[in-house]
């Protein structure tokens, strides 16, 4: 297919949401006062509206002139997203800056404290935990929730950006590029979830492999064709390979390294308190009920687990985790709550089974990931972290809808292999006790996801950069 009949149809698809939002606005001419009208209407089967499901904080009449909108659209890319904002906030004194979050409430934004810094959006944790384009089912569930008409609104929000010459930060993949591209304003675009080692190089191949050889990138033409606008004023990769295949392309993009590793702690003195301990990170994941179907298969799993040392298990949760929930889980497989024993590295809580030591904390994976040996992970960027510190780890593919056999096998290859996919709890248990007992051969798997993930201090040259080539 041609760029110029890329480029028709992409307009042609704009020139028909314009018209949908059109109608909308001539039915509820109150829509952009952000009444609660039309937010009821985005309900599935008549529900009450639920506040972070509806809630906009964008309002037309407000005075104050937000200069720069960030537009992201997962977990991993709002973490990145308000690491830059800060930085943002701290070098630019009197930039007003907005974040519209495409999936979740954004909770991450919360933290930063800032007159000139709010959220904006119709936001809604949605069935999948994201928009599902792993199954059917996950694709009618987030339907039915209302994903269609939500993310319809945000896009109305999104093109009348243009009116206020505001500039955007897109974060993340097809979706939030398109916004920004269909904004008509100036934009970068931080492309987070796409590397080319996912079909380079093993381990393992996919059908889906000789694709992406064919197109010469992961990337897909109209992601191409979008990076391509003299709108796109800054194009940043998450590794050299990536970058380096779509300026093949003539496509100006680069590399400045890996901002996830920015977010967690390369190393924790506190790790003297446990180093007599055989130690693993478990790590299952942020939404849920799915981080509760990994974590009772994970604990399944150690039941029939020995090693010569007592065994010390780091569960670091969630913001949003259900800590009642989590505990029933531990109970469930016998472990006790140890009300007089402490670790002294900041846990909650203190369970133990026979030789086995739980500890569980919120929000404490950027503290804790550096002290473990091994991970069990069936998660998403902070597999990706504990990777880019030199920690191997192994996933146990579940039913999903986010951490499916699929997902786990792109991202062993993204990571060279330095987390291994488990077909079941045999090889599990065998893989974790190789890696606890060998120590070289846990060296051998972690470095080439320690290369791959890159060192930390990418942020700040993101920053950096953003201010040359699209603020100034």
């Amino acid at each position: 297919m041609k760029f110029k009949n890329r480029y028709s149809k992409l307009k042609v698809l704009e020139g028909i949401a314009t018209n949908i939002f059109t109608n909308i606005k001539k039915a509820a001419p109150r829509f952009e006062l952000g009444i609660k009208d039309l937010q009821s209407s985005a309900l599935p089967l008549g529900h009450a509206a639920e506040k972070d499901s509806i809630e906009s904080f964008y309002d037309l009449n407000s005075k104050v002139t937000h200069s720069l909108l960030f537009i992201c659209n997962g977990h991993g890319e709002d973490v990145i997203a308000s690491e830059i904002i800060k930085r943002l906030l701290k070098k630019i004194k009197n930039k007003n800056i907005e974040v519209l979050p495409l999936v979740g409430n954004g909770d991450v934004f919360n933290s930063i404290k800032s007159k000139n810094f709010r959220k904006i959006g119709y936001l809604k944790e949605l069935p999948s935990g994201g928009f599902s384009n792993q199954s059917l089912k996950g694709f009618l569930l987030d339907l039915f929730a209302g994903f269609l008409i939500d993310n319809l609104r945000n896009f109305l929000i999104v093109k009348q950006k243009s009116k206020q010459n505001c500039k955007i930060i897109a974060v993340g993949d097809f979706l939030p590029l398109l916004y920004a591209w269909s904004s008509q304003c100036e934009f970068s675009f931080i492309g987070t979830p796409k590397s080319d080692h996912t079909w380079s190089s093993g381990p393992g191949w996919d059908l889906s492999d000789s694709y992406h050889k064919l197109k010469g990138s992961e990337w897909d033409p109209w992601e191409m064709f979008l990076m391509s606008s003299p709108r796109c004023k800054n194009l940043i990769m998450r590794d050299k390979i990536t970058a380096k295949n779509l300026k093949r392309k003539n496509i100006h993009a680069k590399y400045l390294g890996n901002p996830m590793m920015d977010f967690v702690n390369a190393k924790n003195d506190k790790i003297s308190n446990i180093i007599s301990f055989k130690r693993i990170i478990l790590l299952v994941g942020s939404r849920y009920p799915e981080a509760l179907k990994n974590l009772d298969n994970f604990l399944e799993c150690l039941q029939d687990f020995y090693t010569p040392k007592d065994l010390l298990i780091l569960l670091p949760l969630s913001i949003n985790a259900n800590v009642i929930k989590i505990q029933s889980y531990l109970i469930k497989y016998g472990f006790l709550k140890q009300s007089k024993f402490e670790f002294l590295i900041d846990e909650d809580s203190v369970w133990k089974k026979k030789d086995q030591y739980v500890v569980i904390g919120k929000g404490k994976f950027n503290l804790w990931a550096s002290m473990a040996e091994v991970g069990l992970s069936n998660a998403g960027t902070a597999t990706e972290q504990i990777a880019g510190l030199g920690i191997p780890s192994l996933s146990l593919p579940g039913s999903g809808p986010q951490f499916t056999k699929s997902f786990a096998k792109r991202q062993s290859r993204l990571l060279g292999g330095s987390v291994l996919v488990c077909k079941n709890k045999e090889i599990l248990l065998k893989r974790l006790s190789l890696l606890l007992r060998e120590k070289m051969y846990r060296l051998e798997q972690a470095k080439i996801g320690k290369k791959r993930m890159g060192h930390s201090g990418a942020s700040k040259k993101i920053v950096d950069s953003m201010n040359t080539h699209l603020l100034s």
